[in-house]
């Protein structure tokens, strides 16, 4: 067998390797020939044309990426460092290689610059508590701007939210302020309460004097009943210390 032979072998056998590509079941092949796409080939075993055609892949799989902290300004002039995690696939291999450089890149930072400009529409207090609503707005705004590029946002989810100290001490006094109001309502709601309830049971009493004299008497049993009792106070009705009174 000839050098030449030996170099046609070769070549004929680097030609064939280089023909075929294996691609993953969650991967798509873009096929480019001579520079201009001629469509997306894969799963499986995939065959090109070789020095004529190249390929590429793109996986379709679910990506998670991290938006970093960024610094955001909220509408009532309180600044915040909010972090968030989003989720996107790739729906259309073709336009995500065709129609962007690196959708990737272009993702988050798109998801960056409307973490901050849709946070920045609302007060601290609508942060902290509507939660939901922000995570479904920036879903909704990403994914609008990543559609052209074939690529679809499933979730978006603030993760943390970092205050200012001086702003976490403000909000811890405000929820101790919070919480004692509520104890004095609840004990004023009580002494209602039980004001309605003597005032009840002395309208009955009032109306059965034996009942009266009964709970004099109960009194006077429950209080000698206790240890260590020295004193014992007679309630006198106000009634006769008139009399006497009107007598001298």
């Amino acid at each position: 067998m000839g050098p030449f032979l030996i170099f046609v072998v070769i070549f004929v056998a680097f030609v064939l390797v280089s023909s075929i590509k294996i691609l993953n079941e969650w991967e798509k092949g873009v096929v480019l020939r001579l520079g201009r796409s001629v469509g997306m080939r894969g799963p499986g075993l995939v065959f090109v044309i070789p020095f004529v055609e190249r390929i590429f892949r793109v996986d379709l799989r679910t990506v998670t990426m991290d938006v970093p902290s960024q610094d955001v300004i909220t509408r009532d002039n309180i600044s915040l460092k909010v972090n968030a995690v989003v989720y996107f696939r790739v729906t259309n291999a073709e336009d995500a290689i065709s129609k962007v450089a690196d959708f990737y890149f272009a993702t988050s930072q798109l998801a960056q610059t409307t973490l901050r400009s849709v946070l920045g529409q609302f007060q601290m207090d609508e942060i902290l508590e509507q939660r939901d609503k922000i995570n479904h707005r920036l879903q909704e705004l990403i994914d609008r701007q990543t559609e052209p590029w074939g690529v679809k946002v499933t979730l978006v989810e603030v993760k943390n939210i970092d205050l200012p100290k001086e702003m976490q001490s403000a909000m811890a006094r405000q929820a101790e302020a919070e919480r004692e109001r509520r104890a004095k309502l609840i004990s004023a709601e009580g002494e209602l309460q039980r004001s309605e309830v003597l005032a009840e049971a002395s309208n009955k009493l009032s109306t059965a004097p034996n009942a009266m004299q009964l709970a004099y008497l109960q009194t006077l049993t429950e209080m000698a009943g206790k240890e260590g009792t020295r004193t014992i106070v007679f309630p006198v009705p106000i009634d006769l210390l008139k009399g006497l009174l009107g007598r001298s």
